[in-house]
This record gives structure tokens, sequence and C-alpha cells, in this order.
């Protein structure tokens, strides 16, 4: 029986290209910029500090600007970057830059779960607070009240089946119980050796049928139910 759906966000709900071509480019153009502005506020002292620990060394403000540029050309999935570019993307929302995309399928279903009674909740290595801020200024407008929670990868790392172990202990519900979504074969494999049920969501390129895990084209294609 599955009783909750986790959903990865990039190529499953939404777009590979909105985060690649649109939030990453606004966050590394902003960077130096906003660390400037901002180098003394304690949310942002707290990630430049987790920044030094991760090099291992201290770093001076323009060192730590050069280091996280760095990790956004690499696309490096590290958690005091990720929280940082969440609070440069807060701007581009709320100034009409850009709104978070979402697939038609994916608003649809994710809807009408909801209503069916499934609790929905989110796993995305951007921070909770990206997380909050695409879905609060998606095409759709506000759907944050359609999710009982987020999680990011200050629970763990995405390829780890501890991360979805300790998320199915946060949700109060047997890892059997939860349904999985992403268009990553490793995060699948990490979350089904946990325990979970898994679907495999590719937006694009050719359908195996003999993947490891059941694949689909979009969200219009998975058919969970509080009742199977």
């Amino acid at each position: 029986m599955t009783r909750a759906i986790l959903t990865d966000i990039e190529g499953t709900t939404s777009s590979l290209s909105f985060v690649k071509d649109v939030l990453f480019p606004y966050s590394r153009a902003r960077m130096a910029e906003f660390i400037g502005k901002h180098k003394d506020d304690p949310a942002v002292m707290k990630e430049l500090g987790e920044v030094g620990k991760l090099v291992g060394s201290k770093l001076t403000t323009e060192q730590a600007v050069e280091q996280l540029i760095r990790w956004i050309d690499e696309d490096k999935k590290i958690t005091p970057l990720k929280a940082l570019q969440g609070m440069i993307w807060e701007s581009g929302y709320k100034t009409g830059a850009y709104r978070g995309h979402l697939y038609d399928d994916a608003y649809k279903n994710l809807t009408a779960w909801r209503e069916s009674g499934l609790a929905l909740y989110v796993f995305s290595s951007g921070s909770v607070y990206a997380q909050k801020l695409l879905f609060g200024y998606s095409d759709f407008g506000d759907i944050t009240p359609l999710f009982s929670g987020y999680f990011d990868t200050t629970i763990g790392n995405k390829r780890e089946a501890d991360a979805y172990r300790k998320i199915a202990e946060k949700i109060g519900l047997p890892t059997g119980e939860i349904l999985f979504l992403s268009d990553i074969r490793e995060e699948l494999d990490a979350a089904l050796a946990a325990g979970m049920r898994t679907v495999w969501l590719v937006r694009d390129g050719a359908i195996d049928p003999n993947a490891a895990h059941r694949q689909v084209r979009s969200f219009d294609e998975i058919a969970p139910s509080p009742s199977n």
C-alpha cells in the first residue's frame, strides 16, 4: 500500500533546463555581489564557514566566492552552496525574473494524489528553502500547501540508502509504504535498497523495459493510491 510519495525536483517535476539554464546562471552571476553585501549576515556567515570546513582551510571572502562559483561550474551538490543559491534565487522569484517551472502532468497528478489522501514530500539536492521558492512561485502559483514536508542533503546523500531510511523515520511510515520518484538511477537504487518503491522518470530518450526500476515518460503513467 502506498501512503506517501517522495519526489525529486530536477528532471522529475521540473525541467533540467530550468535549473541549469535559468537558476544556475542567475546565482553564478550574482554570487560575488550577494556575498559582498551579506557576508556579515548570520545565515550567510554560517554557510561561508561551512565552505571553509569543506575545503579544509580558512578562506577570505573572495576565495569563498571563487570556490562557490567553481562548485556551480562543476554542478556539485554541496549543502552550503545550495543554501546560498536559495538565498540568491529568492530575489529572482520575487521580482518576477522567472517562475518555477513545473510540468503540467506533475502539477495535475500531484494535486490529484493529494486530494486522494496521499501525503506528498520532496527530496532534492537544492536546499529546502530553494524548494519552497520553486513551488511557491511556480507556473501554477503557490503549490506549497500540497506538500507535507521537504528534505535536502542535510538529511543525507541522495545516493545513499541511509538518507531514505531517515526520511521514512521523519515521515513516520515504513519505507515500503513510500513511493520515490526520480530521474536518477543511483538515487532510485538507494531508495530501493532502503525498502521504498520506485519509479524512474525518463522525460527524454528511450524507455528501457529491462531497467532496474519501472520507467515512465510522465506522471500520467503513475497510478498510486492509498489502496494499492
